[in-house]
């Protein structure tokens, strides 16, 4: 993994005492800049998200299209993931693999490659595959900037083994987050604590500035395919 240094020096100064600043407790969403960034966030997301559904449904229309040729299977993938306060939700995504009757990747295991397709590969560079959870974003349970869900059988282990994994869960998890643009993609559990920490930092730190930063690098990946995976 690599961090982007200019973000780090110019947004949080404070990096290196993250676990220090998390404090005995994260309480939802009195964290961060105050009650009414939180609140002034939900809004933002609702009303992103209901100006994106014509995006969404032009997207998935032209994958309707696609999928029989060069991506067999069902146009959406759903998993359970771990949400806000440990609650259990299921995620949606324009499916990018091959069907498999069941997921048996472990939470050291890596993504399995193998059963990417070439479409599916595109719309996981481009960040396409995720503009379904834009629906889980109008139904309460993610947001477009926070920490990235988890499967719920790994979140439950990470819990348990984690340092301070427990606390990313006390905001909505979003599209993107601080994490998945400074450190990307993370596996296993050494991936997972680094995750973590700046999950924590993200928390404490967040603001109307840090989050247009992540969704203006967000973009970026979506355009350049750079840093995505």
């Amino acid at each position: 993994m690599q961090q982007n240094p200019t973000l780090v020096a110019d947004l949080l100064p404070t990096l290196n005492t993250s676990l220090r600043l998390a404090g005995p407790a994260l309480d939802g969403e009195g964290t961060g800049s105050g009650r009414w960034f939180w609140q002034g966030k939900r809004a933002f997301d609702v009303g992103l998200a209901l100006v994106m559904l014509p995006v969404v449904g032009l997207a998935a229309l032209i994958l309707l299209a696609l999928n029989p040729f060069v991506n067999e299977g069902p146009l959406i993938f759903r998993q359970r993931r771990m949400g806000r306060a440990g609650t259990p939700f299921t995620i949606l995504k324009f499916r990018s693999m091959l069907p498999a009757k069941t997921v048996c990747r472990g939470p050291e295991d890596p993504v399995e490659v193998g059963r990417i397709t070439p479409l599916g590969r595109f719309i996981r560079t481009t960040r396409i595959d995720e503009l379904p959870q834009v629906f889980n974003i109008l139904a309460g349970e993610m947001s477009f900037v926070g920490p990235r869900p988890d499967m719920l059988e790994h979140a439950h282990r990470f819990i348990e083994t984690v340092p301070y994994y427990d606390r990313r869960h006390a905001v909505r998890p979003g599209i993107t987050g601080f994490a998945q643009v400074l450190a990307g993609y993370a596996e296993g559990s050494a991936a997972t604590i680094h995750k973590a920490r700046l999950d924590v930092v993200y928390i404490r730190r967040a603001c109307v500035r840090l989050e247009l930063s992540i969704l203006a690098r967000t973009a970026l990946v979506m355009v350049t395919g750079h840093g995505a995976r």
